[in-house]
């Protein structure tokens, strides 16, 4: 069976590099699934998780707060504005951040600026469903 390349960086770090049969990545307009011989794409990511299967089905998971997803026969490249392992992503802080966007949204209603607080809100959400689908698989 053939594989790709895959290689996944944020600013700060190369989190990934290393073959996979699959890739399932946040593309903006809807998740899309990567296999070897995709066509190629240049997409924008949305917030979300970020899925490398490889052979015998292992599985590594990352979250990536968005960036551009490229797509050649054999090699796709995540380059994301931040990225983190799924295992690495702090509960707390994106619990806190869920918590503090969903209040501004509530009670400062002249003042906020909703499109970066619904950002954050989204940010902050999707960070938890990495977690808490990470958290679901590892049960398995």
């Amino acid at each position: 069976m053939s594989t790709l390349q895959v290689d996944i960086v944020s600013a700060e770090e190369q989190l990934y590099a290393g073959e996979a049969k699959m890739v399932i990545a946040p593309a903006i307009e809807g998740d899309v699934g990567i296999a070897p011989r995709h066509a190629p794409l240049l997409t924008r990511l949305r917030p979300g998780e970020l899925r490398i299967i490889r052979e015998g089905e292992e599985e590594f998971f990352f979250y990536a707060s968005g960036g551009l997803l490229e797509v050649q026969p054999h090699r796709v490249t995540v380059l994301a504005d931040t990225a983190v392992r799924a295992r690495d992503i702090d509960e707390a802080a994106a619990l806190e951040a869920k918590r503090r966007a969903e209040e501004q949204l509530r009670t400062q209603k002249d003042e906020v600026d909703y499109s970066q607080v619904q950002a954050e809100l989204a940010e902050a959400m999707a960070q938890l469903r990495a977690l808490e689908s990470l958290r679901k698989r590892a049960k398995r």
